[in-house]
């Protein structure tokens, strides 16, 4: 048991040492009795952009916990549980094959170290690179635009996650979500994603963690194979026997497919095994970039750039009545750059990434439109994956080829207007950009819904509708086009062994909510199987 404390709050200039003293006096304690002290959360408050504070749960230990709580009436004061780890019943099955994972994001990640761990040696493939290669890989795309449509910003050790800001913010409340923090931190993360409010890693650190995950699933008797496809399935009678991968028959009692969400040569050989699925919904849309310095000052007043203030973020949201859609910022990367991150040939796809300091001139930002099943044509539960190859080729297209970008200014996005030169806000996307009319690209109730939501939120953020933020085409990766069904046990309803699992299989959105799936689905096989 500890004594978990809600709600206290310091100066912008305070230093954290003056915690003690405020817990000392809230508990009428000395230091000396304090043994042991944790910060669970550190949170930013910047309403008053006059009076900036930073506000803290913390966690101590100290002697006579019980006699000191019952003379503190205060609902900020509690006892805490200390956190007990839940051990594994495994199951009576046996198997006869170790257990696949198909992918080596954090989906397959997570399985393949909970697998490990209880000592089930499992063998991964992934289609990619390792992360090292993988970088050199595309980092010559974005230097020459010469795509590898099986090593990318999609496809690789990490996954799509790698080539991001490393977000590590989730909604979901599972106790799990810790579990893969210490994880992260103990493969070489900073130690204040344990605790910060919206915590994220940077490209640049999550490439080693992911190396160094991985020597641990390989120290505990797993395997990881990279440029490893998978190319088929079979089954008989409803029941997995065997997959292909890279030409080679494998037989295969338990397949966990942590695909990730741009595997659409996958999604139509499941289509064609006839695996159930359906179309779902997603968003499109553009990145927006404007100076970091503008955020920074709209988000902090006069404390914009003081030293304990790192680049501010937004999350914005706006739904439309005329238009019935939500309309929304998404996977905001402050003081980051907008990368290509195309997976397949004539196909133009944007993205975000920032580096762990975030110090870069510019903040990006998704701005996107949701789409639903409604809007895309046919009944196909790959509709929605069409839906965004018809777009993705069009800003190809309209990029003038080589992957280079379409961008246009927002005043004349706004006014209709084709952009002739760039004014302060000078876009970070490689291999390089065209100006083009980005409505040629997307389709017009995005484009409707895109103008609305920037009206609403230039009264948010101030400066936010400048007329010299870039937009870059085109956002389209925002989730999974595609959900395939499950059962209570998480395998697939078609074939018994089958685990669709994390964003690819759409159960999840983002690093820690498709880690948690991924350990679920682990779980579930452990539970199972000896």
């Amino acid at each position: 048991m500890s004594i978990r404390i809600n709600n206290l709050n310091l100066n912008i200039d305070d230093d954290t040492d003056i915690l003690k003293n405020k817990i000392c006096k809230k508990l009428k304690v000395s230091k000396e009795d304090i043994k042991e002290f944790n910060i669970i959360k550190e949170s930013l408050d910047a309403r008053k952009k006059n009076d900036i504070k930073f506000n803290y749960c913390v966690d101590i230990k100290c002697n006579n916990e019980k006699k000191i709580l019952s003379n503190i009436k205060d609902k900020d004061v509690k006892f805490q549980k200390d956190t007990i780890k839940l051990e594994l019943k495994k199951g009576n099955k046996s198997l006869n094959n170790r257990p696949v994972i198909v992918g080596f994001g954090p989906a397959g990640i997570f399985a393949a170290l909970t697998l490990a761990r209880n000592g089930y040696k499992p063998i991964v493939f992934e289609r990619g690179e390792d992360v090292d290669n993988r970088s050199k890989t595309v980092d010559k795309f974005w230097k020459s635009g010469k795509l590898n449509t099986e090593s990318n910003v999609q496809f690789g050790e990490g996954g799509a996650g790698t080539f991001s800001d490393g977000k590590l913010t989730t909604r979901i409340k599972d106790n799990r979500c810790g579990y893969i923090l210490d994880e992260f931190i103990k493969a070489g993360a900073p130690l204040e994603i344990k605790y910060l409010n919206k915590p994220h890693v940077g490209t640049d650190i999550l490439k080693n963690v992911v190396k160094n995950i991985r020597e641990e699933i390989i120290k505990l008797g797993g395997e990881v194979h990279f440029n490893s496809k998978l190319e088929d399935i079979k089954y008989e009678n409803n029941i997995l026997k065997s997959i292909i991968v890279n030409g080679k028959e494998i037989q295969c009692e338990i397949l966990i497919l942590a695909i990730g969400h741009s595997s659409r040569d996958t999604y139509e050989m499941l289509y064609k095994k006839e695996i159930s699925m359906e179309a779902k919904a997603f968003a499109i849309g553009v990145r927006i970039e404007h100076p970091q310095e503008l955020i920074n000052i709209s988000q902090y007043g006069n404390f914009y750039n003081h030293p304990r203030l790192k680049a501010a973020e937004y999350r914005l949201t706006y739904q439309s009545e005329k238009l019935k859609r939500g309309v929304y910022s998404f996977c905001m990367c402050p003081g980051g750059t907008v990368v290509a991150s195309a997976s397949e040939k004539g196909r133009l796809v944007s993205n975000g990434m920032s580096y762990h300091a975030r110090d870069l001139e510019n903040a990006n930002s998704a701005l996107v439109v949701t789409v639903s099943p409604g809007d895309f044509k046919g009944e196909s539960p790959l509709k929605g994956m069409e839906f965004q190859r018809h777009y993705e080729k069009l800003a190809f297209d309209l990029g003038g080829g080589d992957y280079k970008a379409p961008i246009q200014l927002l005043g004349d996005f706004m006014n209709d207007r084709p952009s002739t030169r760039l004014g302060e806000v000078k876009p970070s996307y490689l291999p390089g950009y065209e100006f083009r009319e980005l409505k040629n690209c997307l389709p017009s109730y995005v484009v409707e819904g895109l103008k609305e939501g920037i009206k609403d939120f230039s009264n948010k953020i101030n400066g936010y509708g400048r007329e010299d933020a870039v937009l870059t085409g085109i956002e389209t990766r925002t989730s999974a086009p595609v959900r395939i069904h499950r059962d209570k046990s998480l395998k697939s309803v078609t074939v018994s062994g089958i685990y669709p699992t994390g964003e690819g299989a759409g159960f999840a959105g983002g690093i820690i909510s498709s880690a948690v799936d991924g350990i679920k689905v682990a779980e579930s096989i452990i539970s199972e199987f000896r």
